[in-house]
């Protein structure tokens, strides 16, 4: 590699926090007209290494240069000046505006009419669609932001990284909410992007993408740099051993459950009561089984999840548990039939981020900790509250200083495993999982999936939304389909194909009753 072909290089960055070394001597090189991904296990460090390199941390120890020149960011708008932009994983739209309006937020055009300022929307209008037919975009740029889907305003959010000229582009979990369409799409806009000059910076756990779009591999473990090499000399078994520091044959665990005959959840003709969601949904989830759930992104696969916890009304249909009607109008209604949802969106749905792990973590279960009286006052119990915290800390392996530890500053992983301790605690019979292991690392990944069979051999029965064919196809027994808010079908997990699980999730024809009542 050419040396003077250098974008951004950071040396020996280091960067602690209350109890916790995240980054120990980590250094990084980057070069133009590349995609540099960047890949470790969930608590590995990289987000910390990127929000140094945007600005949003500063390093205890080490150098960052721009151009061959060192520089010092004082916050996030300083390192965009500078060159260097970052896509979150977790989007924050301002979905009460339109799509130029977030692409120019803090930089809207003016315009003088007499003694008053205007905003320019001609000017706005036009520089957005230039932007977007440079990157071949087909977004109105007046359309509301509330109103898009999360894979369009990934789409936003680049061309707004690109708006500002940017040298180098950190792209977090970029595909964790698209579609393999939408991923084709993203892909060409790297290519394009790269094509121009413009380095990228990618962190996934999506070992195919990263071997398909990347020139050089970065891999960091425990806070320290594994080492650097060229995409083509790596393979997923190298990647995955270098990244957890141990040889992983089996991307699923052996399954140690037997669905039974008893059904625990039987939904009949579900209808949302919005005329744009699901319509007509049946299905049946059986004692020990883990129920995947498959369809693109529109399918209203999680806003029917939603709907039997008690999130979104229904118009029409009926709900049983245990062979009895249930009324479900509320969460604390299904918390209380056994029924949790783990869902999708840990950061906006989740997690409390300004609370500890502790408060995190027994949210749902706050009657299991009895108020004690003292003078009057009522208290909740700190010691057993202490106690099932800690249990699934060691039992869920989640990496934290204490229990005090604000969630927040936990890793993407670490804070999942918090949430789904929060619904082991409340014992369920029914676990709803809606995208479980999205940004979630191979080795995270596995503990989960081996929780998730433990669940089903112990009688407990599991529903998993997922968008990864792998994943779907090696955790489920079977697999049901949805396609524009339709059950399209359900397929035995043992011998479904990605191609089958595709056809039904990008046409609907209407699903034999046979199927739906499997």
């Amino acid at each position: 590699m050419d040396n003077t072909n250098i974008v951004l290089e950071m040396k020996d960055i280091s960067k602690s926090f209350p109890g916790v070394k995240a980054l120990d001597k980590v250094s990084l090189t980057v070069r133009k007209g590349t995609v540099h991904a960047l890949m470790g296990e969930n608590g590995a460090g990289k987000s910390t290494l990127m929000k140094c390199a945007f600005g949003l941390y500063h390093p205890d120890e080490g150098v960052i240069k721009i151009d061959g020149e060192e520089v010092t960011f004082q916050d996030a708008r300083d390192a965009m000046d500078k060159g260097i932009s970052m896509i979150h994983q977790e989007l924050h739209p301002i979905r009460t505006r339109n799509v130029m309006e977030n692409i120019w937020v803090g930089r809207i055009p003016y315009k003088k009419i007499g003694p008053v300022h205007w905003v320019d929307e001609k000017k706005m209008y036009e520089d957005t669609k230039a932007l977007f037919d440079d990157l071949d975009i087909s977004i109105d740029p007046k359309r509301s932001m509330g109103e898009l889907a999360a894979a369009h305003c990934q789409l936003v959010e680049i061309a707004r990284a690109v708006s500002y000229g940017a040298k180098v582009i950190i792209m977090d979990e970029p595909t964790s909410s698209l579609s393999e369409a939408e991923v084709d799409i993203l892909f060409r806009i790297i290519r394009k992007l790269t094509a121009q000059g413009v380095a990228v910076i990618y962190i996934s756990h999506k070992m195919d993408e990263i071997l398909q779009i990347s020139h050089e591999v970065t891999i960091m473990r425990d806070g320290q740099l594994v080492g650097c090499w060229p995409a083509s000399e790596l393979t997923q078994q190298i990647m995955v051993s270098r990244m957890v520091g141990r040889e992983m044959s089996n991307q699923f665990p052996p399954k140690v459950h037997t669905p039974g005959e008893e059904v625990v959840l039987e939904a009949c003709h579900l209808t949302s009561a919005d005329p744009r969601s699901f319509k007509d949904v049946s299905f049946q989830l059986h004692k020990g089984e883990i129920l995947g759930l498959g369809g693109l992104v529109g399918a209203q696969r999680t806003e029917l999840m939603e709907s039997i916890f008690g999130l979104r009304p229904i118009a029409s249909g009926t709900i049983r548990i245990g062979g009895q009607e249930a009324k479900i109008t509320c969460p604390q209604a299904a918390i209380q039939k056994g029924i949790a949802l783990l869902t999708e969106e840990r950061r906006a749905t989740g997690i409390i981020p300004m609370l500890s792990i502790e408060d995190n973590l027994v949210l749902a279960n706050q009657t299991a900790h009895p108020r004690q009286y003292d003078g009057g006052k009522l208290f909740l119990n700190e010691k057993k509250r202490t106690g099932d915290t800690q249990k699934y800390i060691d039992s869920l392996a989640i990496k934290t200083p204490s229990q005090k530890t604000q969630i927040q500053n936990l890793s993407g992983g670490n804070q999942q495993k918090v949430l789904l301790g929060r619904w082991l605690l409340t014992d369920p019979d029914i676990l709803i999982l809606d995208e479980p292991t999205r940004g979630i690392d191979v080795g995270a990944k596995y503990e989960i999936y081996s929780l998730m069979t433990q669940m089903a051999a112990n009688g407990k029965s599991v529903i998993m939304i997922s968008s990864e064919m792998p994943e779907l196809m090696g955790m489920s027994d079977r697999i049901m389909v949805m396609c524009e808010g339709h059950l399209s079908g359900i397929l035995d997990g043992k011998t479904a194909t990605d191609e089958q699980i595709m056809m039904l999730a990008s046409t609907y024809e209407g699903a034999e009753e046979g199927d739906i009542a499997k």
